[in-house]
């Protein structure tokens, strides 16, 4: 969609536009064009593939925006009202004059699909088998023998010790199932081991585990793509709607964490080692 100051639109009308597909890249080439009346939304993959065209056609019947009243700075990445309606990182980008035609446009998706983006060096799996088990120790000094599992009595995730004599239910408690990304398959997700179709998932910038009720904002938040650890060890996990932030430990609970951020557990002290998790033999069988 276009953020056309007074309101949202993917077409001639605000908001519905039945040609607007639903798609979940990893990462998305989008591109917004206008003339007199006369405008076009176009976007695609931007690790692969061409452009689609999603609008072509006269502006908004909608005063103001035939001509266009233009007003205000031009910001990319972000809506000017600092709004939190979408979600996702913005890279980099470029604005330019006239109305490009869409071959040019397409020589620059040509262009941005030979960089080769990537979720990093590891790929999206880091390596990990689906349908297989493993347990994810930390990698912090601290915390060598602190494993990710979620507490038996509540739904909450948490790093704590586990030992070959600790009980059946700690062991189970800290291996998970890996699942292809439930919401891009080329990442992972993690269903519990010892609690059957329940996933890690973040909410709130927390984590815990839950039973998805189908929505794609489930699938997202339950959607981690793995890259080498930030510490050099093992992997780290960002997540696929928050590709900034990484799954990490911080007081013995485990959230969705950014550098340097805004929230207690986005302190920069030792963030690369809490954020980084040795992958380890399943606990349970």
């Amino acid at each position: 969609m276009a953020d056309l100051e007074n309101g949202l639109f993917s077409g001639v009308n605000q908001h519905l536009n039945s040609g607007d597909p639903t798609i979940n890249y990893r990462f998305t080439t989008a591109l917004i064009k206008g003339g007199a009346n006369q405008w076009a939304i176009r976007g695609g993959n931007a690790q692969s593939g061409s452009l689609s065209t999603f609008y072509s056609g006269v502006r908004p019947n909608v005063s103001g925006y035939n001509p266009m009243k233009k007003q205000g700075a031009i910001i990319l990445g972000i809506g000017g009202d600092n709004s939190v309606g979408a979600q996702g990182t913005f890279y980099e980008g470029v604005m330019t004059s006239g109305y490009p035609s869409d071959a040019t446009e397409n020589a620059v998706q040509s262009n941005i699909t030979s960089v080769g983006y990537t979720a990093g060096s590891t790929g999206g799996t880091g390596g990990l088998t689906v349908g297989s088990k493993t347990s994810l120790r930390a990698t912090t000094s601290c915390c060598t023998g602190d494993y990710l599992k979620h507490d038996d009595s509540d739904a909450n995730v948490v790093i704590a010790g586990v030992t070959s004599s600790s009980s059946a239910t700690d062991k189970g408690d800290a291996t998970w199932i890996v699942r292809a990304g439930l919401a891009n398959s080329g990442c992972v997700s993690f269903e519990s081991a010892n609690k059957s179709g329940q996933y890690l998932r973040h909410q709130n910038f927390k984590l815990g585990i839950a039973t998805s009720d189908g929505s794609d904002l489930f699938k997202q938040d339950a959607t981690f793509c793995a890259q080498s650890g930030l510490n050099g060890q093992g992997l780290s996990f960002p997540s696929v709607n928050y590709p900034d932030h990484y799954l990490r430990h911080y007081n013995y609970n485990v959230y969705l964490a950014v550098n340097g951020g805004s929230n207690a557990w986005d302190s920069s002290t030792s963030f690369a080692d809490d954020a980084s998790w040795a992958v380890a033999s399943p606990w349970a069988p």
